[in-house]
């Protein structure tokens, strides 16, 4: 059994990826050809957003987006500990300081009621990150935002997809980021991203920050970085997105499914909360296990795989040690301690889920 399974997407998509990667080693752009414009111009449909800026990955993105906010050194920047290191790794390379903030404990997304007591003189903007596929309390985090006239980037490299009160992921902010890292909800094969907004001058920042910073041609008008999507990669997402709708409406199925047939089984493990405004398109299907290494091994040796996103908290690794606020974020460090990703995928069948379910209630 795959962790997520990219073969049996590929061979339902076979015909149109291998037509839409032939089509480019045909021209011959592989940089910013055609299926570039495509792409943003689909995915800006997709989200609602004004602009969609592709770029080189989804850690990519949040670099991008501090920059053109103007975030460097002196700056804060309040985020999540309980995240992917990327998140607080592009706020220091901007030169600004991470500024921790604890999960609600039953969706381990940035607790929004815990804001404000960390805003100083000094914060210029919230990066509130959409873990696990479901997205965090934009609406109240935004309002906050205005009221101290600070931007929120959203880090939706988990949550492509996904809605909020109706509106899609990416298009919840100031600025949206996403990832296409293969496996992710919509993933290329390598390493993509792309940036969402709906302010005409942050999408020219973004763009000219994506080539180095040149307004025209070796023109440089600002600090950038070599930032760009392949067209080969982008020629994937959209052979991807022909059944995009498909995979998102499965992924919702399947993570009701998931959740029912735990609770059926007596399987001992804590299941994530979906808030009723928004939906989860399961980017993991992660649960909350106690003894996760025993469980683990357990399952493994029934030949179901698992992972762990994230067994050390960002204010707890070695590189970004903050023991003032780790001691603050106790829900953080409890996920961390307890929480497991199944098997999840679009291509998922029943008979796997079924395997899974029982491997786990025996653990």
């Amino acid at each position: 059994m795959e962790f997520i399974d990219l073969k049996a997407q590929y061979r339902a998509l076979k015909t149109s990826i291998d037509a839409r990667i032939h089509k480019v080693l045909e021209h011959g752009q592989y940089i910013l050809g055609p299926e570039v414009a495509e792409m943003e111009q689909k995915l800006a449909a997709y989200t609602g957003a004004k602009h969609c800026i592709s770029c080189a990955s989804g850690t990519e993105a949040l670099l991008m987006s501090l920059l053109a906010l103007g975030i460097g050194p002196g700056d804060e920047v309040i985020t999540t500990p309980f995240t992917f290191v990327a998140t607080a790794e592009m706020i220091v390379l901007a030169g600004a300081k991470p500024v921790y903030v604890d999960i609600e404990r039953d969706t381990c997304l940035i607790d929004a009621t815990k804001i404000v007591a960390k805003i100083t003189p000094r914060t210029r903007a919230i990066i509130p990150v959409s873990l696990y596929g479901q997205v965090a309390d934009m609406d109240a985090i935004n309002a906050i935002a205005a009221q101290h006239g600070i931007a929120v980037i959203e880090d939706a490299a988990q949550s492509f997809g996904a809605t909020y009160q109706g509106r899609r992921s990416g298009n919840l902010s100031t600025i949206g980021c996403t990832s296409f890292f293969p496996s992710k909800p919509l993933g290329c094969y390598g390493d993509g991203g792309a940036l969402f907004t709906n302010d005409d001058a942050l999408a020219k920042a973004l763009r000219e920050i994506r080539v180095h910073g040149q307004e025209r041609r070796y023109y440089h008008t600002r600090i950038g970085v070599g930032g760009r999507m392949d067209t080969i990669q982008c020629a994937v997402v959209l052979g991807k997105l022909e059944r995009f709708d498909w995979e998102v409406e499965r992924r919702l199925a399947l993570g009701d499914a998931y959740g029912k047939m735990l609770q059926d089984a007596g399987a001992k493990a804590g299941l994530l909360t979906v808030r009723p405004d928004r939906d989860c398109v399961w980017a993991q299907y992660t649960v909350f296990v106690e003894n996760r290494e025993a469980v683990q091994k357990a399952l493994q040796a029934q030949g179901v795989p698992t992972a762990v996103h994230y067994p050390v908290a960002l204010n707890r690794q070695p590189a970004y040690r903050d023991d003032a606020s780790a001691a603050e974020t106790v829900h953080s460090q409890w996920a961390a301690e307890r929480v497991m990703s199944l098997p999840m995928s679009a291509d998922l069948t029943m008979e796997q889920m079924e395997r899974v379910v029982a491997a786990l209630a025996a653990a």
